[in-house]
């Protein structure tokens, strides 16, 4: 099996988690991975085309650089273009680009300060990994927001979008997709401290940074949780890789 095959069958295994996670929203949000070593030809999910239907055969192959299919019948959605379109022209390094409204990170997104503080260890895992974008500037279907919000990201890991969403970046759709799960269970925590209406136990500067760093011990632990995730599909089934 080529590199591309693979990547499209993990890839489509991650659309198909997030809606079994309910982290999807409607036929919106958008998962892309870079095909080329610069980053500039990528695979996407097309355009309205909901989590639970994306196979790997029908993800997309587009180029950064040639912007002529925005003009076509294949046209993949305008703000997906701009965001991932400029974030992997941009930013080779960025293999796996995963944006989602989920629920707690966007509720999180909403408060006048969105920070995740380090509270435990999945709060703690995104201790200054995290860039934080509270300019909103409505839909992302302009180049110059979509080059706005890939400045934001800075050389952080995850990008916490105020009043919108999340974003996160990765060198696999493994180690990406457990950064996203993580991030959200961390923003559910964030969400539900914050309810109690309670002083927070925030987590002294090197304590947090001390913990951040230890997540970088677990990384094998991303590939692991997500073949048996990938497991667990093929059981129930198995036409995301068709």
């Amino acid at each position: 099996m080529s590199p591309e095959s693979e990547l499209r069958i993990d890839l489509a295994a991650a659309f198909r988690l997030i809606h079994e996670l309910d982290m999807h929203e409607s036929v919106a949000n958008h998962l892309s991975a870079a095909v080329s070593a610069d980053g500039k030809q990528f695979l996407m999910n097309r355009r309205w085309m909901h989590f639970a239907n994306v196979t790997a055969s029908n993800l997309q192959l587009l180029d950064s650089e040639d912007s002529s299919i925005m003009h076509s019948d294949e046209a993949p959605d305008a703000s997906a273009w701009s965001i991932h379109g400029n974030v992997h022209k941009a930013l080779p390094q960025a293999r796996v680009i995963l944006h989602v409204h989920s629920t707690h990170a966007t509720a999180l997104s909403t408060l006048k300060d969105p920070r995740i503080l380090p509270l435990d260890n999945n709060t703690a895992r995104f201790y200054q990994r995290i860039a934080y974008d509270t300019h909103f500037g409505g839909i992302a279907t302009s180049d110059e927001e979509g080059r706005r919000i890939k400045d934001t990201f800075g050389d952080k890991q995850a990008l916490m979008m105020g009043n919108h969403g999340i974003t996160v970046v990765g060198k696999t759709v493994a180690e990406a997709f457990e950064d996203l799960y993580y991030l959200e269970k961390a923003c559910r925590t964030m969400i539900l401290a914050y309810s109690t209406g309670q002083a927070l136990n925030v987590m002294p500067h090197e304590l947090a940074l001390e913990t951040a760093a230890s997540w970088d011990e677990f990384r094998g632990a991303s590939y692991a949780h997500f073949e048996q995730l990938k497991g667990m599909l093929d059981k129930k089934d198995l036409s995301y890789r068709d």
